[in-house]
């Protein structure tokens, strides 16, 4: 959260009977003056993964949260070398500690949605549905309550085809990390590119891996058994002008 952000208590409740909509929202509190109430922060071992031996302290408080107009969860942390921080979860059944811990996560979930979108290109899907009707930018929604159930049930299709995408991406992200750890020397091996911050001591990251694999792929459809199948899917879709090792892979015997 921003230092000036802020966040509501719970309206009293009305005294008598009153017109309109009971009031939602009661006083107004910014977030970064609960840190003036340190001596009632309680101390605990940090829950953050790569933190050993290290001591925080926190509170938490239920208040509404005026952009998501509902009651969340807040957590105020001061880390003795990171600093202070506010966090802000919805489910309001988890401990504080248990926040603490999954926002560690959150750093290594961004690294690994940036592999996942410049390395694999799980996001990168192009599914155009040619009798959607196309609007201006700015003319608001398609309405599609008020088409028919075929046109309606095309949507859904290509939302379908979507998500599918996407997990296709997760799991070819998932078994280049697999091959990062399972098989970091060979991986290094064929690597074949140059790169400064190179340590093959360590499990190399999907782009290496990807790296690699391309590398390794005309010796893969060459010399495997198992690629047999591969040929007769790549004979249809690659040029044999146009692949420079067409000859390895025989894909004109394979068509």
């Amino acid at each position: 959260m921003r230092s000036n952000a802020v966040a509501h208590f719970p309206a009293p409740a009305p005294k008598g009977k009153r017109r309109g909509r009971p009031p939602r929202y009661g006083h107004k509190t910014k977030l970064d003056d609960w840190f003036r109430y340190e001596r009632d922060f309680t101390t605990a071992p940090s829950p953050v993964y790569d933190d050993s031996g290290v001591t925080l302290r926190y509170y938490s408080f239920d208040l509404f949260w005026r952009k998501l107009g509902r009651l969340v969860r807040f957590v105020w942390v001061i880390h003795p070398s990171r600093g202070r921080i506010v966090l802000l979860t919805t489910d309001t059944t988890l401990e504080p500690l248990d926040i603490i811990r999954l926002y560690g996560w959150r750093f290594k979930i961004d690294v690994g949605f940036k592999q996942a979108i410049h390395t694999v290109g799980a996001y990168a899907y192009h599914f155009w549905m040619q009798d959607m009707k196309p609007i201006r930018r700015g003319d608001g929604s398609q309405y599609p309550h008020r088409r028919p159930e075929k046109y309606r049930e095309a949507i859904r299709r290509k939302l379908a085809a979507y998500e599918r995408h996407i997990q296709l991406g997760l799991i070819a992200q998932g078994l280049l990390q697999y091959l990062a750890l399972r098989f970091r020397r060979v991986v290094w091996f064929n690597f074949n590119t140059y790169i400064r911050t190179a340590q093959p001591q360590k499990p190399p990251s999907e782009w290496v891996v990807s790296h690699a694999l391309r590398h390794t792929w005309p010796q893969f459809l060459a010399a495997s058994p198992e690629a047999a199948t591969l040929k007769i899917f790549l004979a249809s879709k690659i040029s044999p002008a146009r692949c420079g090792y067409a000859h390895i892979l025989q894909l004109e015997e394979a068509a």
